[in-house]
């Protein structure tokens, strides 16, 4: 079978990354398949590459995966990366694609999901109203305030630690500038994002903070995204107190919200089990494989 492989550019470059991507045609010019390769920009993680990689399902096993794979990890080799992950759905194609390829197995998620029609509303105003002594809740919709903007990037290295198994996931410097360049990124695809922080209040500080990422209609389900506590502060239970109150909010302020989405390793205990006190219930595993060059 005749493969013709085109590279394209996306024209759209992210403040951290830029990628790009190969098409996959066969004789008659249809695509059959395609590659995406991020490169990351930021003081380190300019080391690191993600692929996405799809192939027609009737066009598999004709070697196009091979061919767009061998493409992205040669531009991935010359803008000197260090290696490339991939995501994939556990027991899928791809799944068994990279595994032959050289790629191992770093890291195991599993998906979950919160249906909000079955949330305890009556546990979670428990949970909320339970004094933690010497911490308060603020949150906010988009981009974080002004005075809280310096303490919230600073508050940021709550997710250094989070379990990442094998994966080479380098370092992320986080400043006020970036915070702020994501929330806008998210406002300008047309979603909502809310942030709850714990504030410590002998000095005013963030403490952790959890986010939620709503789509703008309102409908559908929203997605959690990061979660953390700052080390000092572990051990009061303001991870579960945070989330408690971000998915309340979602109940109040999107009735038509049908649920809540997120994705934890497996080896990070304390979030799973915190999920699991709420009620999100596992939809299914993914995998993160690794090549390294």
């Amino acid at each position: 079978m005749s493969i013709r492989i085109t590279p394209l550019t996306d024209p759209d470059p992210g403040p951290a990354a830029h990628r790009l991507a190969w098409l996959a045609s066969g004789p008659t010019g249809a695509p059959t398949g395609s590659a995406f390769l991020r490169l990351f920009t930021t003081t380190g993680q300019d080391h690191l590459a993600e692929l996405e990689l799809a192939v027609h399902p009737t066009e598999r096993r004709n070697g196009i995966g091979s061919q767009l794979l061998e493409a992205a990890v040669a531009t991935a080799r010359a803008e000197d990366r260090s290696c490339v992950t991939a995501q994939v759905d556990a027991g899928s194609p791809g799944d068994r694609f990279l595994s032959a390829r050289g790629f191992r197995k770093v890291l195991t998620l599993t998906f979950a999901r919160l249906a909000l029609a079955r949330a305890d509303l009556a546990a979670l105003a428990e949970i909320i109203g339970k004094p933690h002594p010497g911490y308060r809740l603020v949150s906010w919709a988009g981009t974080v305030p002004d005075e809280l903007a310096e303490t919230f990037a600073a508050s940021r290295r709550a997710m250094d630690d989070m379990p990442m198994d094998d994966t080479d996931y380098g370092t992320v410097s986080w400043d006020v500038d970036r915070v702020r360049a994501v929330a806008q990124v998210i406002e300008k695809r047309g979603d909502l994002l809310y942030t709850v922080a714990a504030i410590d209040v002998s000095n005013g500080t963030i403490a952790g903070f959890t986010e939620l990422v709503v789509p703008g209609a309102g409908r559908g389900d929203g997605q959690h995204y990061g979660t953390g506590v700052l080390p000092e502060h572990r051990g009061h239970g303001l991870g579960r107190w945070m989330k408690a109150e971000v998915i309340r909010q979602a109940v109040e302020y999107h009735p038509d919200l049908g649920g809540l989405l997120t994705d934890t390793a497996d080896s990070n205990r304390p979030m799973r089990a915190i999920n699991d006190a709420f009620g999100y219930l596992p939809t299914h595993q993914s995998l993160l494989y690794q090549l390294d060059l």
